[in-house]
């Protein structure tokens, strides 16, 4: 079986669903920064009150980029002449001028801060459900421990869906962390479930050697019962792995002895062929310094899997129309891609059902 790559001449983004535009600790009171997501330029900036907001990174009126000007009160103000616009996106002040016109506003997009993320909707502002934002406790929850990062990967956004939607590539890109052996990750079955909202992969690897990681945050001393559990929702994936001792139970829905990661990843693109990549891992071993070795050792490997992305979205790009053939582990990615294509029919008004 074959299917199409995904490829830097797609032109279209799913629209009409909740991104991460990025972490709430990036933006201080009175701050601001650029961000392009979907080929648009935007302005993120948060008001000396605490709030937050989003708009297009251009004057209305003479195009300058409003990420070069500064938070005033609760407007951000353009550096070239002195507008100042609010969190609405209108135009309040414009400088020796009291009559402002209606048609002095900039456009703007929904930006809704929950759970350390912050989530914006680049459709029709009119259908943006703040209810329909994702939950994700762990970033609250006091028995998890959590760190957080960043990275801007130089690749189309489906190939980061395809690379952790099959976690069958761990042993060959990372062996020295959370890999493990070929042999096991080859033959151990993958369930792949359609949800209604996405799509669900689970894998269990019975009396496994646990790879360096886990042994470095758990200790563990002999064979352990592991397990890897993925959900993708457009536009994120959440991915539960971890292990417990052999015969303990891990399989039996008590895990709290074991060790657990459960790591957020937020997929938004920025360009046709580059994709902002806004993780967190999360562990539930809190003590010392295991939080940090977790989060050290779970960056190397995403940046393991950055270069590759990289690689891949470079010959890509000589030959964006061929095929790639699909492989029995690439269930789960296969299922994801046919789902969000049902998504990108909706978008066109091609299904209705899909929508």
């Amino acid at each position: 079986m074959t299917q199409q790559p995904a490829s830097a001449g797609e032109s279209s983004f799913l629209t009409d669903i909740w991104y991460v535009a990025g972490w709430g600790h990036e933006l201080t009171p009175g701050t601001r920064t650029a961000r392009t997501i979907m080929d648009q330029p935007l302005v993120l900036f948060r008001t000396e009150a605490g709030a937050v907001a989003a708009l297009e990174d251009r004057c209305c009126h003479r195009a300058m980029p409003l990420s070069e000007g500064m938070v005033v009160g609760e407007n951000i103000r353009c550096t070239y002449h002195g507008l100042e616009f609010a969190a609405d996106g209108a135009c309040v002040r414009i400088p020796a001028q009291d009559k402002i016109p209606a048609t002095a506003r900039v456009r703007r997009y929904p930006l809704v801060e929950k759970d350390a993320l912050l989530w914006i909707w680049m459709g029709d502002a009119a259908k943006a459900d703040p209810a329909a934002i994702p939950n994700h406790p762990w970033h609250n929850d006091p028995g998890w421990a959590w760190r957080s990062a960043h990275y801007d990967v130089q690749g189309n956004w489906q190939l980061l869906v395809d690379n952790l939607m099959d976690l069958s590539h761990l042993p060959y890109i990372h062996p020295r962390t959370i890999g493990g052996d070929p042999e096991l990750h080859f033959k151990t079955p993958t369930q792949a479930t359609r949800l209604a909202d996405g799509v669900r992969v689970e894998r269990r690897m019975p009396s496994s050697v646990p790879p360096p990681t886990y042994v470095a945050a758990a200790g563990f001393a002999g064979l352990v019962d592991r397990w890897q559990e993925i959900e993708f929702h457009p536009m994120f994936i959440r991915i539960h792995t971890g292990a417990c001792d052999e015969g303990t139970g891990a399989y039996d829905g008590d895990r709290s002895h074991g060790l657990s990661m459960l790591g957020f990843h937020g997929i938004t693109p920025e360009t046709e062929g580059t994709t902002h990549y806004f993780w967190s891992m999360a562990t539930n071993i809190t003590q010392g310094d295991i939080p940090d070795l977790v989060f050290e050792q779970t960056a190397r490997t995403f940046k393991e899997d950055q270069i590759v992305l990289e690689m891949q979205q470079r010959r890509i790009a000589r030959e964006p129309g061929r095929p790639m053939l699909d492989i029995a582990s690439d269930v789960g990615g296969r299922q994801t891609r046919q789902f969000i294509q049902r998504l990108f029919r909706a978008q066109r008004g091609e299904d209705t059902a899909a929508a």
